[in-house]
């Protein structure tokens, strides 16, 4: 009993240094999470605005009966989040200079909080649901926030991107991500 005893310290040393091995592992994306909505419809949710703000609340019927062309970016967000706050400013450029249609579901969030946050950066979603629960996080599946997915014009969701839409590579991806999104829709309707 005595020799086990003595070499648990050590086994639990290798396991914990495997897991860190596994971890540091360059070939490893952790925004590769994956997400068993892709090829799915949007989840049922029915979210109210945000308290005190003029942007319409969110639903899965806004994301269901779209035009019919043109993907919608829906973008999990909280005034908390100071990944949120850097991909902020690349969401409302990507609005402004693409044309994209953002949705935006406000994550565990004070309304006055958020209300603020969205007055000082600015607020270029079409609507917002307010998920003050996280019941609607839950049946995205979210990790997290930032995330942000790409529904097509039919309602079923694409794309997934875990963390916050900075730098070349991850709005390279979302544009990618759209762009697929539009062909697949042109080709149903041809």
């Amino acid at each position: 009993m005595k020799r086990i005893l003595a070499f648990l310290p050590i086994g639990i040393a290798v396991i914990l240094g495997g897991f860190l091995l596994w971890g540091l592992n360059p070939d490893r994306d952790p925004n590769e999470i994956p997400s068993v909505l892709i090829s799915q419809p949007v989840p049922a949710f029915d979210l109210p605005p945000v308290e005190g703000l003029d942007t319409p609340g969110l639903s899965s019927t806004d994301l269901a009966e779209n035009d019919g062309s043109a993907p919608i970016v829906v973008n999990v967000f909280a005034s908390w989040c100071v990944p949120c706050r850097a991909e902020h400013a690349v969401l409302t450029r990507m609005v402004r200079e693409d044309g994209i249609r953002l949705m935006g579901i406000n994550y565990k969030d004070k309304p006055q909080d958020a209300r603020k946050w969205l007055d000082d950066l600015g607020n270029p979603y079409e609507r917002i649901g307010s998920d003050l629960d996280g019941r609607a996080g839950i049946e995205w599946g979210i990790s997290g926030v930032p995330e942000t997915f790409v529904i097509d014009g039919a309602g079923t969701v694409v794309f997934r991107f875990v963390g916050p839409v900075l730098g070349d590579e991850a709005i390279g991806k979302l544009r990618t991500a759209l762009e697929q999104a539009r062909r697949n829709r042109a080709g149903e309707t041809s």
